[in-house]
This record gives C-alpha cells, structure tokens and sequence, in this order.
C-alpha cells in the first residue's frame, strides 16, 4: 500500500507539472510510462488523476430546487462574456448576494457548474463565466487545448473581465448588490488578482490553491480574503506563505488554511486520486460561512 501512495504521489507530481508548467503531453507520457513500467498502467494512473467530465455532479443539473439558464453580459464595448449561472427556485435574485465562481485551467467545465449549483442551494445567486468567450469558448472533452487557450490569455484583459463581471451582477437587480468571488486553481489565481486590482468590486474574495501576486502587491487589497492551500502542493505552497504574510502585515482581513496531506485540485470531486472528501467538504463549509459573513 505504501508503494502504492508513493507511485500515485510521483504520478500526481508529474501530472501537476505538466497540468500547470510544461504543457508538453509527449514528455508527460513518456515519464509516466517510466514511472508506471508500462503504457497500459500509465493511463490506468492518468485515469485516476486526471478530471473526468463524465463524473456524477454532487448536485444534478435538474436539481427542482434551482432555476439554471446560460447568459451573456459585457464587459467592455464590443466585448462580452457567456456564463452559467444558478439561483434557488422561487427566490427573486434582487434579494439575494451572490457568488461569482471562477473555473481551473481547463475553461468552463461540469464541475464549475457543479460548484455554482452548490452555492446557488447555499442561499446566493451563482455566476460561473467562460472567460475563453472572446477566444471561442471553453472546448468541452479537450482539456490540453483549454489549457492552450488559458495561457494565451492577456491576463490583464482577463482580470478586468472578471471584475466587470463582478460589477454587472451587482447592478440591475441581478442581486441584492452584495458579490463575493471564488476560484479554483488557475481560477484562484485570478480572484487574487481581483482582489489586488478590483478595488471594492468584490465584497469577499475566496481562492483555492491558487498561485498568488507578488508579496508587494498586498497593500492593495480590500476585500476580506480568504485562502485555502493543499499541504502536498510544495508548488503553490511555496509562494502561499509570502502572500498570506504580507497580507498580515498589510492589516488586511485575511484567513488562510493550510489543509495537511492533501493534493493541489483537492475540492475537484471529478478527479478521484486527487479529491479529498474531508478536505473539500470543510473547505466549502468554510467558504460559504465566509460568504454569509461578508455578503450578509
């Protein structure tokens, strides 16, 4: 079992280098073919890392209790932006704040729209953006192309993409002008980097495992934040600790949680050696208190 944990750990490590640096598929498999012995038992670990689309939703997209429709809105003049988005049936969304949630690195996919109808049945009016609309949209079943496509972005372009976002379902009754962020990975490196340009755009910002801003980017921040990091993720890890420190320094409101033995991509249910239930289900408790908190 032991070595079993060890060659699943070396496999994740591999997966999450070439997921988030390398990019390079052919090298990717040619080390996992090394560390598994074989093509056969490498894709039999891949399996078992990777996300799979097809997985069963926590929430089902039919849940009664939810009323789901895509939407558009812009976010500069000529440009707009589709999403998903989740509100609990039979509550008007003016009442109600909401969550705008920000997908991985792999473009707009099951699971964001999993974690939007759960935050919509937590009581909030849930957004989930494509932010590759201006490149064509998410590809659906191509995650190296997505990750393609997220590298190209201007990430500048992106980031004021997200805070417009923030501002549309502000306004016009869309919620009751209370709006909180989250994001997952490459999406959690974006909600830190609202909250570093956004300003007041965001009332709570929220970020899972994402890599953070330069250290001296901190003084910016307004919103209360609140981080959440995977002890195994030695690669986001790393520069967490500097971020989460200067953010302290800066007398910012700021709750960071370190979550011991548990692998980048923790909450992404639809990526079995990587999810950790415990850890996915206290970190989404936590941030949904969070957002009560400050979106009340």
């Amino acid at each position: 079992m032991a070595e079993d944990d060890g060659l699943r750990a070396r496999a994740i490590a591999l997966h999450d280098h070439f997921t988030h640096v390398s990019n390079d598929r052919r090298g990717f498999m040619a080390d996992m073919v090394r560390l598994a012995g074989s093509a056969a038992a490498a894709e039999a670990l891949i399996a078992g890392i990777a996300s799979n689309p097809a997985a069963a939703a926590i929430v089902a997209e039919d849940d009664p209790r939810l009323v789901t429709t895509v939407t558009s809105w812009e976010t500069a003049p000529g440009r707009r932006i589709t999403g998903y988005q989740a509100t609990p049936e039979g509550k008007a969304a003016a009442s109600l704040p909401a969550i705008v949630v920000i997908h991985e690195n792999r473009g707009l996919q099951p699971y964001t729209r999993d974690v939007a109808r759960r935050a919509a049945l937590a009581g909030f009016v849930a957004l989930a953006p494509d932010l590759l609309t201006p490149s064509g949209g998410s590809p659906q079943g191509d995650d190296d192309k997505a990750r393609a496509m997220i590298a190209a972005l201007d990430l500048a372009q992106t980031t004021q993409d997200a805070i417009a976002t923030l501002k549309w379902i502000k306004a016009g009754g869309r919620s009751n002008g209370k709006v909180g962020i989250v994001g997952f990975c490459w999406g959690g490196a974006l909600a830190d980097r609202v909250a570093v340009a956004g300003g007041h755009a965001a009332d709570a910002v929220v970020a899972f495992y994402g890599p953070p801003p330069d250290p001296s980017e901190a003084a910016k921040v307004e919103a209360p934040i609140l981080l959440h990091y995977a002890g195994l993720d030695t690669r986001v890890d790393a520069a967490a600790q500097p971020w989460v420190a200067a953010l302290k320094a800066a007398h910012k409101n700021v709750t960071s949680y370190l979550y011991p033995n548990v692998n980048h991509a923790f909450h992404n249910d639809t990526a079995p050696d990587r999810y950790n239930a415990a850890a996915a289900t206290l970190a989404w408790d936590r941030t949904i208190a969070f957002f009560k908190e400050h979106l009340a």
